[in-house]
């Protein structure tokens, strides 16, 4: 059995809303053991009050910086050497950088270069430089509607109430998310033809390509993509809207392949 991978969990709070932490330390215990978790701001600022409770709740380490120069974030410089301190004594495997802020591009880009895994976490206004400096970047503000909107599924569900304007209503609020998930992401006529692409240069002839092996070739390019950006839980799902492709089934594997 291979050994679980180690990761530290890095968090900018100056740049990061404390609604998104559930969703942040699930999204990075999907990667592996978490085994450094650290919460960088000024802890004796009244903004930083609604963080507080969260670091008990989670067991996150709370690393106080004094911002003692109006406009600049030594937060951000604090991040950025403990995350080199860690990275030298070589005691993970990757690291998890919460934050939108872009001048944390060079930071990853250095971890990458050093042969981590850099998984990156932030708001729809992130940069494109940072998302692109990771191996994986999880868009917080979308996943968090879609997580919500499943939440509100799931209770209409249980409800039934029957009424005509709830579906109305509900069809209407996944269409505006769809459109935030558009704009925030990259458009679908962009992955549609990196998907043909990818397709042409390594799927086969006849069976297409293991929609595993797209998958994976797909976040290479875009590391911000993730099919619940776009409204869908699976892959297969959001392959399933492109006229261009078809998905097919050799016993547990899916295939796709394009169509003529």
């Amino acid at each position: 059995m291979a050994e679980e991978k180690r990761f530290a969990v890095l968090i900018d709070i100056e740049n990061i809303a404390p609604k998104y932490i559930e969703l942040i330390m699930n999204e990075a215990s999907n990667y592996g053991n978490i085994t450094i978790k650290r919460a960088y701001g000024d802890w004796t600022r009244q903004s930083s009050s609604t963080w507080r409770g969260k670091l008990l709740d989670y067991s996150i380490i709370p690393m106080q910086q004094f911002n003692n120069t109006f406009g600049k974030n030594s937060s951000d410089s604090a991040l950025i050497i403990d995350a080199m301190n860690i990275l030298y004594r070589n005691n993970v495997d990757g690291f998890i950088l919460v934050s939108s802020d872009s001048d944390f591009t060079r930071l990853a880009a250095t971890l990458k270069e050093e042969g981590k895994v850099v998984i990156g976490m932030g708001e729809s206004k992130t940069p494109v430089a940072l998302r692109n400096a990771c191996d994986y970047f999880k868009v917080l503000d979308l996943l968090y509607k879609e997580a919500n909107k499943e939440r509100n599924a799931k209770k209409g569900q249980k409800k039934k109430s029957g009424k005509s304007g709830k579906k109305k209503d509900y069809d209407d609020e996944y269409s505006e998310s769809a459109d935030s998930a558009a704009e925030a992401s990259t458009d679908l006529d962009t992955i549609e033809s990196a998907i043909i692409s990818i397709i042409e240069a390594n799927g086969d002839e006849d069976n297409g390509m293991y929609i595993g092996t797209l998958g994976n070739s797909l976040i290479r390019r875009y590391p911000d993509f993730d099919t619940r950006n776009y409204g869908a839980g699976k892959l297969s799902k959001f392959l399933e809207q492109f006229d261009s492709l078809q998905l097919t089934k050799d016993g547990d594997s899916t295939y796709v392949r394009l169509l003529q």
